[in-house]
């Protein structure tokens, strides 16, 4: 089970990069329309019909840049639909990696870090699927959400792989599942929610008139309002279910080392992003507060997320040294 989880994940990851490679196809093509714009009439001289002189208009066909639009239009909309359904298909050949990295450890997937960001990207991916049917003009963000599950994925294969172990005394409780859940689930959603908000900066500089990059990235991609509201709603939904995982980490502490908080690195950093997710919830609620500004304090709370999950597990040793790598 444990080679059959590693070889599902190489799969994953080709997946994606497919599914990255349509959507760059889709996003290169760009707005074409894909009914052609109406051509004007053209004027036929009456033969024999009607009073001499009289003419008869019939409608012009398409004009060959017409034709092209058009077949540009189909083209864009096949690789955008084949790149969903490819996407459909990397979270299924993803669960079933998770699913079976569970079976061969015979417990919950979530022990180290290897499992931890394997888990975590297949709930973003999920989410964005859930994103996806709910709002299909969404989907050229496919790209930028592909690019950062297969940069994740391969970093977790080449750097944080660990072969399948017992899970540590110390994890061996039922708040390992209360806690890691939760905390995984939130992290998933901030990981999708950091796609609309990269997007939004670039698309919002764009429609102020910045042509220099990264704003030109931007020129396809839905409007600022959009991506902006997206960007709200998915840490609105997320930050509860975070709050929720460090008090429930508090509460495990707690039992197993007799403190509720003891400043370790990992609680601090997750006390650190605590705050400033709830600083942009406040920002975003404040009305003379600009929505870019707002957004960049999101764009701050997912960089702390990292540091919690990689700085800390590589440069800092404490009790939740758990990463399994070296």
């Amino acid at each position: 089970m444990a080679e059959l989880s590693d070889q599902l994940v190489t799969f994953a990851i080709l997946a994606y990069l497919i599914a990255m490679i349509s959507h760059a196809v889709e996003y290169a093509l760009g707005n074409a329309r894909a009914v052609p714009v109406a051509a004007p009439a053209r004027e036929l001289v009456g033969a024999g019909v009607g009073a001499p002189g009289d003419t008869l208009a019939a409608p012009a066909g398409p004009s060959d840049d017409e034709v092209r639009t058009a077949r540009t239009a189909r083209r864009a909309e096949l690789a955008g639909r084949v790149a969903a359904w490819v996407t459909v298909v990397a979270a299924a050949i993803h669960l079933g990696a998770v699913v079976t990295r569970g079976i061969a450890a015979e417990r919950m997937p979530w022990g180290n870090m290897y499992e931890f960001v394997l888990t975590v990207t297949w709930i973003g991916t999920a989410a964005w699927l859930a994103v996806l049917w709910k709002r299909p003009s969404l989907r050229r963000l496919g790209l930028f959400l592909s690019l950062v599950m297969v940069l994740l994925l391969a970093f977790a294969e080449l750097k944080l792989y660990v072969e399948v172990v017992p899970l540590m005394p110390a994890l061996q409780s039922y708040w390992f599942i209360v806690h890691v859940s939760t905390i995984i689930f939130a992290s998933g959603i901030f990981l999708l929610g950091i796609v609309p908000a990269v997007t939004f900066l670039m698309r919002n500089g764009y429609e102020q008139g910045r042509r220099s990059f990264p704003y030109t990235l931007a020129r396809r991609l839905p409007a600022a309002a959009g991506l902006e509201r997206l960007t709200f709603t998915l840490h609105a939904f997320s930050f509860p279910i975070f709050t929720f995982a460090v008090i429930a980490g508090a509460i495990w502490a707690e039992a197993a080392w007799g403190r509720a908080w003891g400043w370790d690195p990992k609680e601090t950093w997750a006390f650190i992003s605590w705050v400033v997710y709830a600083g942009y919830l406040h920002a975003r609620a404040t009305p003379s507060v600009k929505r870019n500004v707002a957004t960049w304090i999101a764009v701050l709370g997912f960089l702390t997320v990292l540091m919690n999950l990689f700085g800390v597990n590589f440069f800092f040793t404490g009790l939740h040294s758990y990463a399994g790598v070296e």
